[in-house]
């Protein structure tokens, strides 16, 4: 886990006594703290590269803060980001997912349950992706697959001799699915293992990542022959392993 005071963590929030009663509290416990009143403004601090991650709300000036997160993910910011909102229904929380949110805590909450949050998702995403996923140790560095190679340890893959990175999230759904190739793996065992979650209102949250894994990976999304859907049940990866170092 990265020290704290290496820790950076960006609230967007526009309500002033929050704001300032977040950052006192974060100070308290050793995280360096930047903050910004506006989505706009707090989108350009994001994008600066300092955060370690992002409490964001939702019901912001200059831009919504679904918009900041659709922005930062669209372009390949994978930042983690906690959504803090009096917003709590389930179509927003789903929505916020859905976007890769890596949480969603609904106003008011207490201290306590926001650092356990933090500390929660800076856990998995600083440590999920080098350790991998899934039941099996992660050995092989490259995997060599019919007109697919990846690297796990650039966290890439290679298609027609060009490399493309993946997400985190990218990553870790790649590694469960491989460790498991020839069988299904359901949305509820991705969500479990690669979100952390046990409950949540929707799997469109896996299919959206799968949607994005495939464009990587595959030459025909709509014919895939890497990784495939099983209906009613889930994905399965299908390529034949070649060579592993």
């Amino acid at each position: 886990m990265t020290n704290l005071s290496e820790t950076h963590i960006l609230v967007i929030e526009d309500e002033p006594d929050l704001r300032a009663g977040l950052q006192h509290n974060l100070e308290l416990e050793g995280f360096k703290v930047m903050t910004s009143a506006d989505g706009r403004d707090g989108l350009r601090k994001a994008k600066d590269g300092q955060a370690s991650l992002i409490l964001l709300d939702l019901m912001l000036p200059g831009m919504p803060g679904l918009e900041v997160l659709r922005h930062l993910r669209e372009t390949g910011r994978e930042i983690p980001v906690i959504i803090i909102s009096a917003k709590g229904q389930d179509r927003d929380k789903v929505q916020g997912l859905e976007l890769g949110a890596d949480d969603y805590l609904t106003k008011p909450f207490g201290l306590s349950e926001l650092l356990a949050r933090i500390r929660a998702v800076l856990r998995r995403t600083q440590t999920g992706a080098r350790a991998g996923v899934g039941e099996k140790p992660q050995v092989a560095v490259v995997m060599r697959f019919p007109d697919l190679v990846v690297d796990w340890k650039r966290f890439s893959i290679v298609r027609d001799g060009t490399e493309t990175q993946l997400s985190r999230y990218e990553a870790e759904i790649l590694r469960m699915l491989i460790d498991h190739r020839g069988e299904v793996v359901s949305r509820q065992d991705l969500l479990r293992k690669v979100w952390g979650y046990v409950h949540l209102p929707t799997t469109r949250t896996v299919d959206n990542h799968i949607a994005r894994l495939r464009k990587k990976l595959e030459h025909d999304v709509e014919k895939p022959v890497h990784v495939v859907t099983v209906h009613g049940l889930g994905y399965r990866f299908e390529s034949v392993l070649i060579e592993e170092s």
